[in-house]
């Protein structure tokens, strides 16, 4: 039985791997929150997996209770797991910066985490270490854009524990500290109060002088350069002779601060002054001398000696603190430099330094140069000194204070000082008979009247001990010295009366072992008989004579003056000491106590008694006194001044009014900052020891009396010190009045009570006063008491009387006042409400009272809204305290101040909101704050109330106001997202819309029971709230889908998900309309679709069910439900695209079909028509939503911009077939429409608007709007734009035929209707422009690619689909693969071209499976023409305007002939149809039909001659027509079609179809027709051939021709070899009877003619098997006239035979063979049998210019199609065996002579000159006579025919392999080539073997010159070569392999797609043409770049001798 838990909190103390059902696997460390739990398990998840819950045993987790967790260390768990996942995703985004801040934070954060767990430090330490943390926490979020943590200290606040505007004042201050937070923790925090003392710590960090083998002593004081005076005592380090890093006389000695520094001393002057003194001998030399005799005297006497001064300015420090920011609070180093001077002018060093006096001083240079002088390091420290230790308790262990000489700005009440400091200025003494000044000491000694030494009182300085004596530094030889010495006495106050000081004057010898000699003394007394202490300043002591120290007695010289007018001498007494007049000591003296005075006012003021006559002068001294002189005795002083007030009967003295106005300086001066702390001491007095019971009635009277005579005062300073101290004049009448009634018991109550209104009449009649500058302070003075007044009066008046009297004060204020006094006024309201006042029930009716009035006046006329604002938020944070203490019980008195709240301000504040959210007010946040507070306190009963409230007597116009101000109000404030407040505050947003929300529960009885009725119904305010509650559900901040899953969790626990309490809340208010739903239909359905986007399912399946409540409405009220239909599907269409909804709305829309036919069930069974509909329509909505959802999902992105086309044309088909949406379809043609003008597809452009422009009229005039344009147009001026807009498009597509009929149909406007001839010739123009572009442009063909989408993780738009797209300009498919990996990175391309099976289609991955396809052009596009189409006309129809593409695959049928592949290689040919033409609105569509055809071996024999002869005619047609055409492309096609290489692949096909045995076995049953045409065709070649040679002839230049002659002896060869193929043995059917008879010779062109004619028509009429027998070789039939069907995939020819012209030429002679004995002798010929000539003539128009150089244009139409090798090795040896065998023997089965010559010629039996030549032989070419062409010589209609191979169907024979190997050709098919000095050094050569053996060889021709290797022939497409290393295989005849194909397209074969290399194949390359000039003769440079002439496969020796590896570097792609 599982138990819910009570959010319990674990660990996992051991791994778990969660290997049961529904386990959750957990490692070590874990954190898991518990949901429940049973005996021995628990449920719940884990922070680090997120969303996953599972179950775990109990005994591997820890449970921790979570309330004794530092909320901290809690705070920096959930952040340290926040922030990682964040600090991952920057190292991804390769945000450095961030990422490596970030982790410095994350480990000072775990780093105080561990600190604050181990629980080792102080609370204090503790709290720091916290503040410390949450900082750096701050900073992070900030930086990071994270939420703002709320938090009071270092403690996050719980939201639902304070009132929502404590919890908008507490989001104030965090975000400023959060601002002013940084990474190292330290916070700039921003203080409400000025700070008024500051502490210098200072440390020495390093003296770099050594000072001549003597200690020293380096004396460090502040020094204020304004003053040019010291402002601290002195602080001393001793350094000893060895240096400072090597004493340590104890720990922190070089440290100390220096304290109570007001803001007054941090200014640009302050420095800080080290004053050296070296200690030791009194000249230096003596004491380098003793240090060398190795220290033997140590006894001798060592003084202090100037040595240098050095002075470092603060400025820098003082900046610092201008701003407190954080770094004034870090330590910084300094060093400054020593400087020295004359000795009497070493008193003025600083001075000196200072004022840059540089002539008078020098520096002082350090022993060595890397030191640096002196070294401090300084901090300043902020606050109390006690606030200070303990911030910094490490400060201050063990360091220094050192005092200010003087007060700090701030005296604290405990603060005890006795200080007196002297400072030692000069001396003036008599020369004494000597020529030399004296070196003289002085001796500082303090002692009592008896003469004994006070100890442990005197201080030369801080950081040296008390000492019993002080002895200053000499200075050398000088009778006026001046030491400038301060000290510093601290003598017990019991002593101070009776103690003096004496001064010693001894004159210091240089020499050895003397002793100072007493010469003088001086004294003086610490303080005079009336009590005062020595005064301030400076003092001019007298010098008495006395030479012997015994004779020292106080006694003796006490009664003597110490100085002038010394009141306490007794005589003049010179008896025992006489005293020069010319001698005198200065001293100065500053005294710092708060028990002593100096001043004798005020100690005659404290003894009044005693001097009546004197008070006057008293009183009038003590107002002229220093502030701390009256605070230090503030008690006696008081008591005094209360003593004089009044007479013992209470009536005033003559001294009351001065008495009064002491009392006043003296409150305001407590008032102030400086004494801010004595208030506490000041109210201490008043309680405790107070006691003039009497003085009320003199205080009432004066108070009154300056309130009277305010307005008649010249002086307004002592009014506005009595206003400002009512507070202390209050408290003492109301205590004094206490004591009284205490001791009469409660006499003259009522006078006192009359006294007291008399005084407030006064007062208002005080601010009754017009105001002028004069009087405004004072007045306001008087407002800022009022509070603190009538506080002190709850206890003497009741409560309502205190409330008359402060709205009597308040409302005396005239209406028109000052700014200054309305603030005043707002602020003794704020006063009143913050005060104790507001607290106490009967009188917090009355205050609330009185500040709703004000409130209400000030927010009507929005004046002074931030104090109204403030004053507000004090009323509600302490409302919402007092109901929080009142929660069991709420007291009728706070109801009804909630209800006199609400009834007053909720009102007035709504306005005032819904008028200052228009601008941008600073103070609209508080006041939307307020707002809320107010909505919280109020409960229903209130509200209930308040609804009364507003409808009196029923009138509900003030409610219908209220409520519709209201709902605007929440709407716009939602609406803007709670833009009022900053984006991070996601805790303060969260409570304002649980806030909003429960109030809106209130907004809404209202509605039900007052504005539902027939009568009373209000459709408009009943629309606000149903607006404003969708707004509310979809405002962003509560789509908690958005966020990280830890905040998500968190907010669901905190506040659950508001959403779906707010939609069901909108569902009941629905129901509750009952009849009146009809109003909102169809305007709610966009509302309710947007509820219907919150992901929970009760909510949505709820507001589904409204949409069929709409729908019946609908239909009931107006027959259909049309507008609900129309306005859902706008609605979704909106929605979506705003990126909103998901894939499980569209599950739950499916869901809502089943749902509304239930409904329909119960409800009504009646009416079908509309149950259909409903259910049409739901199948509607729901397959647009597929559509709608596809798109949003491709919405963003570059790399999704042809899914968004597709997703796109999706849904603009769907808003036109299925609903028939005008507006929409348009807005979609219009996205499309952009999309491809992003992409750069302008022909894709101009179709998509062309839908559109083809659904305007031209005879329309009305106005029509295109989306996205505001304008309208009339209907033929919006379709004539739409067609300049298509042409331009389509010219920059180079779709120059689609255009033409648009300009055809413009001229026709503009010429038939419009009359417009101007735009007329314009377009016509155009016209001629786009038909001449037509036979002038160069446009690269297309390219066409098949594209399987398979696997279940594609989006469903292409999910298990093909489709055929159309490739970019030059885009090979390498380009293009690349391209669709980047539009779909996650998917895997399939490297082979099968049907992919089941497990592909259904797996979750993605697969995507490539290949080219061909296109098959429209057979009607020129069904037309008359006469031949010209090449650039024809060509643009066979790739555009095409729906059916075809790709080949080659497969075995039957066995197969190891010998001959070629027996039994079928192609299976796929025949695929698109939905749509291309190109089209899109570059691509789906294939909608598949269709598979198989091609008989013999068909596809056909199929290679015939395309290879056409490309050549092609040739010739254009060679004719533009004879200067590079001849290089010519060269080489005819090499390669004529070379006997070859031409090995007709003796395979020979032995494969021509043979009886073919034709009687099952492969060659039906194919006779085939077998003939194959011999037609082959015989048509020759034909072809011969008149490309005969041209070629006629245009090569001198240096083509030995290659030109070459190719002429290969066709005698090639013509010998075929010279028996006419001749076939008559069928036994025929006879001579059914032979026609043959034509006369002058008939023959007719007789042709006629043939042809017959021929085509025969096969048009579906006969394509016919058996063509045939006799004689020329007379019955020729092979020019022979039928030629017209292939599928080529439904018109662009070369017609009719055009093609071969003249006669004489053929080479050839041997004579032996004759049939049919064959007929014709006189006229002795030549083979080759049928005759014909010349037609020619009507191709001019070919187009070349490309430009590496520009190929793709000849797909002529492509020749291209075998594989499909031998195997395993026989190799076999066949040459039987090669062997078979010598002598031929292969025809026909009668065909072979007289090739070097049919058997071995590669070694070459002449003796050529085989010299070796491999080496040099070629050289003429210059200027090769260029690169950039024609490519293969067809890529036909490289691509067999671009399907799959593997499973392709067997690919070891020999491939070999072969691969052997020939690594580059992919423009030359081979690798050396430069040697310019000429082609030819490595390699061929040996030409041929498929037959001929024995009797003749005498061979002359030698011909060696070919290239890589020679590469497809002429005829079946050709076979051989190309075997001269190297390795020496004697070997090898067999033929018959492969037609070149390497790019073996690879396209082999792996099933073209892979990415193929580009290469149809480009010449320009690096293998050299030229040289040395012979001036020139080899062809085509044998050597035949780029994509079909390579031919030779098969390589099948011996592991014979098959090294011979490897070619190539440019292009490989075997």
């Amino acid at each position: 039985m599982w138990i819910p838990s009570n959010n319990k909190y674990g660990v996992a103390i051991h791994n778990w791997h969660g290997d049961v059902r529904y386990g959750l696997p957990l490692d070590v460390g874990d954190s898991v929150d518990i949901v429940e739990e049973c005996k021995y398990w628990y449920r719940g998840s884990c922070p680090r997996k997120s969303r996953a819950v599972g179950l775990f045993p109990k005994t591997y987790i820890h449970i921790k209770d979570l309330s004794k967790i530092d909320p901290v260390v809690a705070e920096c768990t959930q952040v340290l797991r926040e922030w990682s996942e964040i600090w991952k995703r920057l190292y991804v985004d390769r945000e450095a910066y961030k990422f490596q801040t970030l982790r410095k934070v994350m480990f000072s954060i775990l780093e105080s985490r561990r600190e604050l767990l181990s629980a080792t430090m102080t609370q204090d330490q503790t709290t720091e270490l916290q503040m410390v943390v949450v900082s750096k926490i701050d900073w992070g979020n900030r930086k990071l854009g994270l939420d703002l943590v709320p938090r009071v200290g270092p403690l996050a606040v719980d939201p639902h524990g304070i009132g929502i505007v404590k919890l908008y004042n507490v989001h104030v201050s965090s975000a400023d500290n959060a601002k002013a937070s940084s990474s190292r923790g330290t916070l700039r925090r921003k203080t409400q109060r000025k700070i008024l003392s500051h502490h210098l710590y200072f440390c020495m960090r390093d003296f770099g002088h050594r000072i001549g083998g003597d200690d020293a002593e380096v004396y460090f004081f502040l020094y204020d350069g304004n003053r040019m005076r010291p402002l601290s005592e002195r602080f001393l380090v001793k350094i000893s002779k060895d240096g400072f890093s090597n004493y340590i006389e104890k720990l922190h000695s070089n440290c100390s601060v220096f304290t109570d520094l007001g803001a007054a001393d941090l200014h640009e002057e302050l420095h800080l002054v080290a004053v050296v003194m070296r200690v030791g001998k009194i000249i230096q030399s003596d004491s380098i001398k003793k240090t060398e005799k190795n220290n033997t005297c140590l006894g001798g006497a060592t003084y202090r000696r100037p040595f240098g001064v050095g002075v470092l300015s603060l400025s820098d420090i003082c900046q610092l603190d201008n701003s407190l920011e954080q770094q004034s609070s870090e330590e910084h180093e300094y060093s400054f430099k020593l400087y020295q001077s004359e000795e009497k002018d070493f008193h003025l060093l600083p001075e000196l330094i200072i004022k840059k006096s540089s002539g008078k001083f020098s520096p002082i240079q350090t022993g060595n140069q890397s030191t640096q002088g002196i070294v401090v390091s300084l901090k300043l420290l902020h606050g109390g000194l006690g606030q200070a230790r303990a911030e910094q308790p490490l400060l201050f262990q063990g360091t220094t204070i050192t005092r200010k000489m003087g007060f700090p700005d701030v005296i604290m009440p405990g603060d005890v000082r006795n200080d007196l400091f002297l400072t030692l200025e000069r001396g003036e003494f008599e020369r004494g008979g000597k020529n030399t000044g004296k070196n003289i000491l002085v001796t500082v000694v303090v002692l009592d009247v008896a003469g004994n030494v006070l100890s442990d009182c005197l201080w030369g300085a801080s950081g040296m001990d008390a000492l019993p004596q002080y002895r200053s530094m000499i200075l050398y030889h000088q009778n006026a010295p001046s030491w400038n010495e301060m000290l510093r006495l601290s003598v017990p106050i019991d002593k101070f009366a009776t103690a003096h000081v004496r001064f010693e004057f001894r004159h210091c010898s240089t020499r050895e072992k003397s002793e100072p000699k007493l010469f003088a003394f001086s004294f003086a007394r610490l303080m005079d008989t009336s009590g005062a202490t020595l005064g301030d300043g400076q003092h001019e002591l007298y010098v008495y004579k006395c030479e012997d120290p015994a004779k020292l007695q106080a006694s003796s010289y006490l009664r003597l003056q110490c100085r002038p007018r010394d009141a306490q001498a007794k005589m003049d007494c010179s008896g025992c000491f006489s005293r020069s007049s010319k001698e005198v000591f200065v001293l100065r003296s500053l005294l710092c106590s708060t028990k002593l005075t100096q001043n004798a006012d005020l100690l005659s003021l404290l003894q009044w008694r005693a001097h009546p006559d004197t008070i006057q002068d008293s009183l009038t001294g003590v107002l002229r006194l220093n502030d701390e002189e009256l605070v230090k005795f503030l008690q006696d002083v008081l008591d005094a001044l209360f003593a004089m007030f009044s007479n013992e009967e209470g009536n005033s003295t003559t001294h009351s009014g001065l008495v009064f106005h002491v009392l006043v300086s003296i409150f305001s001066l407590l008032q102030s900052n400086k004494f801010q702390h004595f208030r506490p001491v000041m109210h201490e007095y008043i309680e405790n020891h107070f006691a003039a019971a009497l003085v009320y009635k003199g205080l009432i009277t004066s108070v009154e009396h300056m309130a009277v005579f305010m307005t008649k005062a010249e002086h307004p300073d002592p009014f506005q010190k009595c206003f400002g101290s009512l507070e202390y004049i209050f408290k003492l009448l109301i205590q004094s009045r206490r004591l009284f009634a205490r001791a009469t018991g409660g006499q003259y109550e009522d006078s006192f009570r009359r006294d007291l209104h008399s005084l407030f009449t006064a007062l208002n009649g005080m601010l009754a006063v017009p105001s002028y500058d004069v009087i405004i302070p004072t007045q306001e003075a008087l407002l800022n008491s009022t509070g603190v007044v009538l506080e002190q009066l709850k206890d003497t008046l009741p409560a309502p009387e205190l409330g008359m009297l402060a709205r009597n004060m308040l409302d005396a204020i005239p209406r028109g006042a000052p700014n200054r006094l309305i603030q005043a006024k707002l602020q003794a309201v704020k006063d009143l409400v913050s005060g104790e006042l507001f607290h106490e029930d009967d009188s917090r009716t009355v205050v609330l009272s009185v500040a709703c009035k004000h409130l209400r006046m000030h927010l009507s006329r929005r004046d002074e809204l931030r104090l109204c604002a403030e004053i507000l938020s004090e009323i509600l944070t302490q409302l919402y305290e007092l109901q929080r203490e009142q929660r069991d019980k709420v007291t009728n008195t706070l109801q009804h101040d909630l209800d006199s709240l609400c009834k007053n301000i909720l009102g007035i504040l709504i306005r005032t909101i819904s008028i200052i959210m228009e601008g941008s007010n600073a103070v609209l946040p508080q006041l939307v704050a307020c707002l809320l507070g107010l909505l919280q306190l109020l409960d229903e009963t209130h509200y209930k109330r308040f609804w009364d409230e507003l409808t009196p007597n029923k009138d509900p116009r003030d409610l219908k106001d209220f409520l519709s101000k209201s709902l605007l109000v929440y709407e716009e404030l939602l609406t803007q997202d709670w833009l009022v407040y900053p984006n991070d505050w996601l805790v303060m947003k969260l409570a304002a819309n649980d806030v909003l929300r429960k109030s809106l529960e209130e907004f809404a009885k209202p509605l039900v029971y007052r504005f539902l009725g027939p009568q009373a119904f209000d459709s408009q305010l009943w629309w606000s709230y149903f607006s404003l509650a969708v707004t509310f559900l979809t405002q962003p901040s509560l789509q908690l889908e958005q966020y990280r899953e830890p905040k998500r969790l968190k907010i669901l626990h905190s506040h659950g998900d508001m959403r779906v309490l707010m939609g069901f809340q909108i569902l009941s208010m629905w129901s509750q309309l009952g009849e009146q739903k009809l109003h909102f239909i169809p305007s709610m359905v966009g509302p309710f679709l947007e509820v219907t986007l919150v992901p929970e399912p009760a909510l949505r399946k709820a507001t589904l069910s409204v949409f069929y409540d709409m729908m019946q409405c609908e239909q009931a009220a107006r027959g259909s439900f049309r507008l609900v239909e129309s306005e859902l599907i706008d609605k979704l269409d909106l929605l979506i695209s705003e990126n909103k909804g998901d894939d499980e709305y569209r599950e739950l829309f499916s869901t809502m079909e089943h749902l509304s036919l239930v409904l329909l069930e119960k409800v009504q069974v009646e009416n079908p028509n509309w149950k259909d509909a409903g259910t049409a329509f739901i199948g509607s909505v729901t397959r647009l939503l597929e559509r709608l959802l596809d798109y949003r999902s491709v919405m963003q992105g570059e790399e999704n911009r042809d899914k968004r086309m597709t997703c796109t044309v999706n849904l603009l088909n769907f808003y036109k077939n299925e609903i028939n949406r005008k507006e929409m379809y348009l807005r979609y043609i219009y996205k499309l429409h952009n999309l491809h003008l992003q992409a750069e597809n302008y022909t894709e452009a101009g179709y998509t608007l062309k839908l559109y422009a083809s659904m305007l009229s031209w005879d329309r005039e009305t106005q029509s709007f295109a989306p996205f344009d505001n304008g309208g147009q009339p209907e033929w001026q919006r379709k004539e734009r739409l067609y300049h807009e298509i042409l331009k498009y389509f010219d920059k597509g180079k779709c120059w035929e689609k255009g033409i009929p648009l300009c055809k149909e413009l001229a026709q406007l503009y010429e038939t209707r419009r009359f417009d001839y101007n735009k007329l010739s314009d377009i016509l123009i155009l016209e001629a422009k786009f038909f001449q572009n037509i036979l002038t442009q160069l446009r690269p063909e297309p390219e066409y690619f098949r594209v399987g989408f398979y696997g279940m993780g594609l989006p469903l738009f292409v999910r298990n689909k093909q489709f055929v797209y159309r490739g970019l300009e030059y885009e090979r498919i390498g380009a293009f693969t690349q391209r669709l990996q980047t539009e779909f990175p996650s998917a895997q391309i399939l490297t082979n071209n099968s049907p992919p099976d089941a497990a592909i289609l259904n797996a979750p991955e993605q697969y995507i499976q490539i290949s080219n396809v061909r296109p098959v052009g429209d057979a009607q596009a020129l069904k037309t023409a008359m006469v031949p189409v010209p090449e650039k006309i024809a060509r643009f129809y066979e790739v555009n305007d095409v729906t059916r593409f075809i790709y080949d695959r080659p497969m075995y049928k039957g066995p197969i002939d190891k010998d001959n592949e070629f027996k039994s290689l079928w192609i299976e040919r796929t025949t695929l149809d698109i939905a749509s033409t291309l190109p089209g609105i899109l570059r691509w569509f789906e294939v909608k039909q598949k269709s598979v055809q198989e091609l008989t071996p013999v068909e596809y024999a056909c199929e290679i001659i015939s395309n290879a002869g056409k490309e050549l005619a092609e040739l010739i047609v254009q060679y004719r027509r533009d004879p200067k055409r590079n001849i290089n492309p010519f060269s080489m096609r005819l090499q390669g079609t004529i070379d006997a290489n070859v031409m090995g692949g007709i003796s395979k096909y020979q032995e494969a179809f021509f043979s009886e045995h073919f034709l009687k076995s099952p492969q060659g049953a039906g194919q006779q027709a085939n077998v003939q045409r194959l011999k037609i065709l082959i015989l048509e070649q020759i034909q072809i051939l011969e008149q490309a040679l005969e041209l070629h002839g006629q245009l090569a230049p001198a240096g083509v021709q030995p290659l030109h002659n070459r190719l002429l002896e290969r066709f005698s060869q090639l013509k010998q070899s075929l010279s028996g193929m006419g001749r076939l043995k008559r069928q036994p059917s025929e006879s001579i009877v059914n032979t026609p008879l043959p034509p006369l010779p002058t008939e023959q062109r007719t007789a042709a003619a006629a043939a042809a004619a017959a021929a085509h028509q025969q096969m048009a009429s579906g006969n394509p098997n016919a058996n063509y027998v045939y006799e004689l070789d020329e007379i019955y039939t020729r092979p020019g006239d022979t039928l030629r069907p017209v292939e599928a995939m080529n439904s018109y020819q662009t070369l017609s035979k009719e055009s093609l012209s071969i003249e006669l030429v004489e053929a080479p002679p050839v041997p004579n063979r032996p004759r049939s004995q049919n064959f007929i002798t014709n006189g006229a010929m002795d030549s083979p049998e080759v049928p005759p000539k014909r010349q037609p003539t020619y009507n191709s128009p001019n070919a187009p210019p070349l490309p430009p150089r590496g520009i190929t244009p793709d000849k797909r139409a002529s492509n020749p199609l291209i075998f594989n090798d499909f031998g195997t090795s395993a026989d190799a040896t076999a066949r040459r065996h039987s090669a062997q065998q078979q010598h002598g023997q031929k292969y025809a089965v026909v009668d065909i002579s072979f007289d090739d010559p070097e049919a058997d010629q071995q590669p070694h039996s070459l002449p003796h000159n050529l085989q010299e030549a070796g491999s080496h032989l040099n070629v050289c070419f003429a210059p200027n006579d090769f260029r690169d062409s950039g024609i490519s010589t293969t067809s890529s209609r036909d490289l691509n025919q067999l671009n399907n191979l799959s593997e499973e169907s392709s067997s690919i024979s070891l020999s491939t392999v070999h072969h691969r190997e052997h020939c690594r050709i580059s992919s423009n098919g030359s081979l690798d080539m050396q430069m040697h000095g310019g000429a082609l050094n030819i490595t390699q050569r061929e040996s030409s073997t041929s498929s037959f053996d001929v024995e009797d060889i003749p005498v061979p021709p002359p030698p011909i010159p060696p070919k290239s290797l890589g020679v590469s022939l497809n002429g005829l497409g079946a050709g076979i070569g051989i190309a075997v290393d001269e190297a390795h295989t020496p004697n070997t005849h090898p067999s033929l392999n018959h492969s037609i194909n070149n390497h790019h397209q073996l690879q396209q074969q082999h792996n099933g797609i073209g892979s990415g290399n193929g580009d290469a194949d149809d480009y010449s390359s320009p690096q293998h043409h050299h030229q040289a000039t040395s012979n001036g003769n020139s080899l062809a440079g085509s044998a050597m770049q035949a780029s994509s002439m079909s390579t031919v496969a030779a098969e390589a020796a099948t011996t592991t001798t014979n098959t090294s590896s011979s490897s070619h570097h190539h440019d292009g792609g490989t075997f």
